[in-house]
């Protein structure tokens, strides 16, 4: 990219100075002016790091931005602090050709990458796509020795992201790892790079255009990120092919972003392939809102949050779909998912209205970051509430946990079944091959509200009922068995704004739970959203055979049926029988 295209796109992003400005302000007092690099208080997704009990750290990706973002803003008493963290970070990059963590960066200064459990092969994407930022924005302004140097660290990255070849059902690091090769090989003239860029974009589009979406679907959190690095490669990219294959993709994001969000409750329905939060942040509106240029609003201006990394990256929502944004009386939507070797034939569904927003998949694993059940209600007084439905072990979600579901508008039938090659906190990072020891194991239905909590009532042995707002949630038990563990009961948990209901599978001292030892293992159960003129009550049947369970929902304008296995098999197994 060419200076005069750079001060192109500076022009267009200068609505948005004055916030990287004051996002980065309060940043300058964190620096660590020994170590060279920014202190943040330390979060652990439970993955990855190994650090413990530890208050702050100084972490590579946050410190990139942070220098960018001086850069960016032209702040030149900071200017030196930048080039110091450069400096700092491009040592701390892996840069032996024949270590097998080449090309990649630790999270933390505090952790190297021998100390990570295992290291994070994603942050040669990460801070590899940061630092071609600062090479293409600011080249004219790095002293000489940190240019070469900072593009010979974005090279060991390309490096570590070819031989990492991600496929594209890794949506947002195939996206990624597709910017910083393409873009690096027209940078820095590298035809190997290019072409792998190209090649990798040209899968991503393929694989995920055959059904119009990603496999990390609907996910606010990587939809975002979709959407930033799609814009950059169509900002940055001087290919027409590679701005073509973004630019379709970035419509069909747009689109289901669009679609799925609710403008009365200001949340994105679900259901969330991936999600880290169940409410959605001030962080996620502001980006809409800065896509939309300001001219529809999602939070008050002392709501707004700008990220330091959105600026420059040319994000932009289409016009035609602010409508979505602002309005709505009545959405259905349904949607086949790209196929993958275990979720051959994952569908997502989402029924909306003014009043409410439910959405689920047809089948899933139980993992923390998914959102396999979800719906948001409106509770009056600009309330609201949130419906998830979680398995927890030990009072972790648990992913050995199969999800299976059918929904018509406001009801689904769902089960619970469990898999004997999943894992436990991690899908796929601590596999427990269908054995673990536990002290309680539960189904969970949990009510997050920014109002009132909702109290529940049972109607009945196995039917529970709350209301929110004018809706009545209803929950009733089905079916249960699983092998040695038979008295299974109810129990309500409330915790601050968050109240659960939860079916106790197990509780009390530790005990070896083996899934291969058992014939049987299966819970399902109704879920009903009624409005105030609407009858509540819902016909379920049963019907159980040596190997499965059917069971039905009737009403008088439709009826639901699903057939679960008993026994506890493979996810693949599970998923598709």
């Amino acid at each position: 990219m060419s200076s005069t295209q750079f001060s192109r796109i500076h022009e267009e992003e200068t609505q948005w100075l004055p916030f990287l400005k004051k996002a980065l302000e309060p940043k300058h007092v964190n620096y660590n002016d020994e170590i060279k690099l920014l202190r943040t208080p330390f979060t652990s997704p439970g993955y990855h790091t190994k650090l413990r009990n530890v208050e702050n750290v100084h972490p590579i990706r946050e410190s990139l931005d942070y220098a960018l973002a001086i850069l960016d803003c032209h702040e030149d008493a900071y200017k030196d602090r930048a080039f110091e963290i450069l400096r700092t970070i491009l040592s701390l990059q892996d840069q032996q050709p024949d270590s097998p963590t080449f090309g990649i960066w630790s999270w933390y200064f505090e952790e190297p990458l021998s100390m990570m459990s295992p290291p994070d092969w994603n942050w040669a994407d990460f801070i590899g796509r940061r630092l071609l930022q600062v090479l293409i924005r600011h080249s004219n302004r790095l002293p000489g020795d940190l240019e070469q140097l900072t593009s010979q660290a974005i090279s060991h990255s390309c490096e570590a992201i070819i031989k990492r070849n991600v496929g594209p059902d890794y949506t947002n690091i195939a996206i990624m790892g597709a910017f910083v090769t393409l873009i690096a090989g027209e940078r820095l003239k590298n035809r190997t790079y290019f072409e792998y860029g190209l090649e990798r974009l040209t899968r991503l589009y393929d694989y995920s255009m055959q059904t119009g979406a990603f496999l990390e679907y609907n996910s606010p959190a990587y939809s975002t990120v979709a959407i930033l690095e799609l814009s950059a490669l169509v900002m940055y990219s001087n290919t027409a092919e590679a701005k073509r294959l973004a630019n379709e993709m970035l419509e069909a994001t747009w689109l289901m972003v669009a679609e799925h969000f609710h403008p009365m409750l200001k949340q994105w329905s679900g259901p969330h392939a991936r999600s880290y939060q169940t409410f959605l942040s001030n962080s996620h509106l502001s980006f809409l809102q800065m896509a939309c240029k300001g001219d529809v609003s999602f939070v008050s201006n002392d709501e707004f949050v700008y990220g330091l990394e959105w600026y420059a990256q040319g994000i932009v929502c289409p016009e035609r779909l602010y409508g979505l944004f602002t309005s709505i009386v009545e959405r259905e939507l349904r949607q086949d998912l790209p196929p993958y070797h275990e979720f051959r034939t994952r569908k997502a569904y989402t029924y909306m209205t003014s009043e409410f927003t439910l959405g689920t998949f047809n089948h899933n694993v139980m993992w923390k970051q998914c959102r396999n059940l979800l719906g948001y209600v409106h509770t009056g007084n600009q309330g609201r509430s949130y419906i998830q439905l979680r398995v927890l072990h030990d009072g972790y979600d648990f992913c050995s946990a199969v999800y299976t579901s059918v929904q018509e508008q406001a009801s689904v039938l769902y089960g619970i079944q469990f898999a004997l090659d999943g894992g436990d906190t991690h899908v796929n990072l601590d596999p427990i091959h269908g054995r673990m020891t536990a002290s309680d194991l539960r189904i969970r239905l949990e009510i997050g509200s920014t109002g009132d909590v909702p109290a529940w009532k049972q109607i009945g042995k196995d039917t529970f009922q709350t209301y929110l707002g004018e809706m009545t949630l209803s929950v009733k038990a089905l079916y249960g068995a699983m092998d040695e563990f038979s008295v299974f009961h109810w129990e309500l948990d409330e915790e601050g704004p968050i109240v659960s209901l939860d079916y106790v599978l197990y509780k009390g001292e530790p005990s070896m739970i083996d899934f291969h030892a058992m014939k049987e293992a299966l819970f399902m159960f109704a879920l009903t959203l009624c409005g105030p003129d609407e009858d509540s009550d819902r016909r379920s049947s049963l019907s159980i055979s040596e190997h499965e369970v059917q069971t039905s929902l009737e009403s008088p304008d439709q009826s639901l049926t699903l057939k679960l296995a008993k026994k506890p098999s493979e996810r693949v197994v599970l998923f598709h029988n």
